[in-house]
C-alpha cells in the first residue's frame, strides 16, 4: 500500500465478467507464516443456533446493483463478518478507542459496541479509552474501558472520550501504540481522520507491527460516497423535525410570517432534503448542489412575496453550505470582510435573514416577521435513536470481526444495505444531492418551490450524470456538477 489514493498501490482482484473486488490490507500481506485460532464464537451460547454464522472468506458485496443484461459486474468490496480462524488470541489483545472531530448522534453507542463485542463476543478484557482525539495517544490519556462501564453511555450525547480537531503526529502517535503494546486501533471520525488512520495504518505495516487498524466513519452530513448513509444521520434528521415544527408555529402565528431553519451540510444537503420530505410543512429548501439567486423574475424573493400572498406564512430551511457564492460577492460589495473572515456573515442563515428583512423593507409594500432558528448543537449534542442506535452497533461489531480476522487499514461501512470492508481511500469520496434525480425532483414537489436553475445549469447537470461509470470509480453523486 502506497500513498493514500494512489491506485497503482491498491490491493485490487479481477475477475471475469468485468469482476473487480476492491480489497482491504490483511496482516498476510506483510506478515507471512502468521498462527490463526479457532474463532471463539463457535463455542458462544447465544450464537449457537445460527445455521451459518461464519461469512464465506469469497463473499463480496456489489458497490452497484442497478445494471443492464450485458452490463460489467463491477466493483465489489469484502463483506464483513464473523470468520472461522481469527489471528489473535482472547488474552493477547490490547484494544484502543479513539473519537475525533465534531460531535455526532452514535459516538456513545459505537463506543459501547466495540467493548462490548470485544468482552462479549471475543473474550477481550484489555480495552483502553484515547481521550481528546489523536492527541492523545501522545499525551497518554487513556482511560480503562469495561462493559459495566459503558453499559449505559449510549443514552447519553456525545463522546465519553472527548475529541479533537487536528493533533495528529503520525510518529508521535505510532511510538505510543508500539510501547504499550496495543495491537487493536479503533477510529472513530470523518474524511480526515480516516487519512489520519490511513497514514497510522502505512507506518504501522512499514514497521512490520501485528497491529489492526479500523476505522469507522462519522460524518452527520451523510456526505462519503461509497456507502449507504453514516450514523447519526437518522438521528440528525428527526431531531431537525423539532426545529421546523418551531419554526412553522412561528411563521404560522402571526401575518406575513417567515421562520427560517439553518441545518447542517457544508458540502451536501442530505439533512435539509430528508428533512424537509419529512416535515411537508417546507416551503423552500435551499443546498449547497443547486443554486439560487435572490433578485429578479423566478429569483428567492419572487417566490417569498407569492407565498407570502397565497398562505400567509412560510417555512424555508437552508442548509449550512448553501448560498456561499453569494455570500462572498455580497461581503465583497459591502467590503465586510476583514482578516478574521467576519464569521458572523459566513453563516448563511443569519446572512439570508438580513437579505431577506433588507429586501422587504426597502419595498415597503408588505411587512414581514421573520425568526431564524439555527438548532445546530442541539442536533449534535443527542443520544442516537433506535435506528441509528442498532445501526451503530451492527458497525461496531463488524469493525470487531474484521480486527480479529487479521484485517487492517479499512474502514466499515453499509454498502447496498450489506455490511463491508472498504478500502481507506475510498472515504474520500464526497457524496452530493444529485439535482437531477428523482428525490430532488420530490423535494420540488412537495415545496412547490422553483428550480432556481436556469437551462444551461441543467443540462451540464445532465451531461455530467451521463457520464460513463467508471469500474474504479462509481457515479453515485455528481461531483463535479452544477456549483
Amino acid at each position: 500500500m502506497g500513498q493514500l489514493g494512489g491506485k497503482a498501490d491498491l490491493k485490487v482482484v479481477k475477475g471475469d465478467m468485468g469482476y473487480i473486488l476492491e480489497d482491504v490490507p490483511h496482516f498476510t500481506d506483510y506478515l507471512p507464516d502468521l498462527p490463526t485460532y479457532s474463532n471463539p464464537l463457535q463455542d458462544h451460547p447465544a450464537y449457537s443456533v445460527v445455521t451459518q454464522y461464519f461469512v464465506d472468506v469469497d463473499d463480496t458485496v456489489p458497490q452497484k446493483i442497478v445494471v443492464h443484461k450485458d452490463s460489467p459486474r463491477g466493483v465489489h468490496f469484502r463483506r464483513a463478518g464473523a470468520r472461522q480462524r481469527v489471528y489473535f488470541e482472547s488474552d493477547d489483545v490490547l484494544a484502543c478507542i479513539v473519537t475525533c472531530g465534531g460531535l455526532c448522534p452514535g459516538l456513545n453507542t459505537v463506543i459501547r459496541e466495540i467493548v462490548c463485542g470485544l468482552s462479549h463476543m471475543y473474550g477481550v478484557n484489555r480495552i483502553l479509552g484515547i481521550e481528546g482525539g489523536y492527541r492523545g495517544f501522545y499525551a497518554r490519556n487513556t482511560m480503562p474501558l469495561t462493559p459495566k462501564f459503558v453499559n449505559d453511555i449510549h443514552k447519553r450525547g456525545g463522546t465519553i472520550l472527548g475529541t479533537s480537531r487536528g493533533g495528529h503526529d503520525t510518529m508521535k502517535i505510532v511510538d505510543n501504540i508500539e510501547d504499550r503494546g496495543i495491537n487493536q486501533v479503533y477510529i472513530i471520525g470523518g474524511d480526515g481522520t480516516q487519512r489520519g488512520a490511513s497514514v497510522i495504518f502505512e507506518e504501522i505495516q512499514r514497521r512490520g507491527l501485528k497491529v489492526a487498524v479500523v476505522g469507522i466513519p462519522k460524518t452527520i452530513d451523510n456526505d462519503i460516497a461509497v456507502i449507504d448513509k453514516s450514523f447519526g444521520f437518522d438521528t440528525a434528521v428527526e431531531e431537525a423535525q423539532r426545529a421546523i415544527n418551531a419554526a412553522h408555529v412561528e411563521a404560522a402565528s402571526i401575518e406575513n410570517g417567515i421562520g427560517l431553519v439553518k441545518l447542517m451540510g457544508r458540502y451536501s444537503g442530505f439533512i435539509a432534503m430528508y428533512a424537509t420530505l419529512a416535515s411537508r410543512d417546507v416551503d423552500c429548501c435551499l443546498i449547497p448542489e443547486s443554486p439560487f439567486y435572490l433578485e429578479g423574475k423566478g429569483g428567492l424573493f419572487e417566490y417569498i412575496e407569492k407565498r407570502l400572498k397565497e398562505n400567509g406564512h412560510m417555512v424555508i430551511v437552508v442548509a449550512e453550505g448553501a448560498g456561499q457564492d453569494l455570500i462572498a460577492e455580497s461581503l465583497r460589495s459591502m467590503q465586510h470582510e476583514d482578516a478574521s473572515g467576519n464569521k458572523l456573515l459566513d453563516d448563511v442563515g443569519f446572512w439570508l435573514s438580513q437579505k431577506i428583512k433588507d429586501h422587504f423593507t426597502r419595498k415597503q409594500m408588505m411587512v414581514i416577521n421573520l425568526k431564524y432558528i439555527d438548532p445546530t448543537y442541539m442536533i449534535r449534542a443527542i443520544p442516537s435513536n433506535a435506528s441509528d442506535n442498532v445501526y451503530c452497533t451492527l458497525l461496531a461489531h463488524s469493525a470487531v470481526h474484521g480486527a480479529m480476522a487479521g484485517y487492517t487499514g479499512f474502514t466499515v461501512g453499509l454498502v447496498n444495505g450489506r455490511h463491508t470492508y472498504i478500502p481507506f481511500h475510498r472515504m474520500t469520496e464526497t457524496n452530493k444531492v444529485v439535482i437531477t434525480d428523482r428525490m430532488w425532483a420530490r423535494v420540488l414537489s412537495s415545496t412547490n418551490q422553483p428550480s432556481f436553475l436556469c437551462a444551461k445549469d441543467i443540462e451540464e447537470a445532465k451531461m455530467v450524470e451521463q457520464q460513463p461509470t467508471q469500474l474504479l470509480d462509481e457515479q453515485k453523486s455528481l461531483d463535479n456538477g452544477c456549483h
